[in-house]
């Protein structure tokens, strides 16, 4: 399973983006896709994920009602959509795939995710 990531970029306070992962490779051995993230001297920190058979969704508390978490079946993409950032957001963004159909028990566990993509910087500024 190969995932590109990709929407990033430079905004302002209080702006939107949309960042997207695309999957390719052997997509039907996974069961959902999750959304992490790790600013500067910082630990990765969960953002969200999705649960391909009910399409459920999970957030983070610090990111609810702000981000929202979508999938394309058509185009094997998933999307983070971003409103209102804020200089903290400034991270760079990675998405994952499980191949664990229980990963849900434990979605912002990273370790229950096991492919990668390469993380796409999104920047925020005051």
């Amino acid at each position: 399973v190969q995932l590109q990531a990709s929407g990033g970029g430079l905004v302002q306070t209080g702006d939107s983006l949309r960042l997207s992962c695309a999957a390719s490779g052997r997509t039907f051995i996974t069961y959902g896709m999750g959304w992490f993230r790790q600013a500067p001297g910082k630990e990765r920190e969960f953002v969200a994920a999705i649960k391909w058979i009910d399409s459920s969704t999970y957030y983070a508390d610090s990111m609810k009602g702000r981000f929202t978490i979508s999938r394309d079946n058509a185009k094997n993409t998933v999307y983070l959509q971003m409103n209102s950032l804020k200089p903290e957001d400034t991270a760079i963004y990675y998405c994952a795939a499980s191949s664990d159909g229980t990963f849900y028990v434990s979605y912002s566990n990273s370790r229950r995710y096991h492919y990668w993509g390469q993380g796409t910087l999104v920047t925020v500024s005051s």
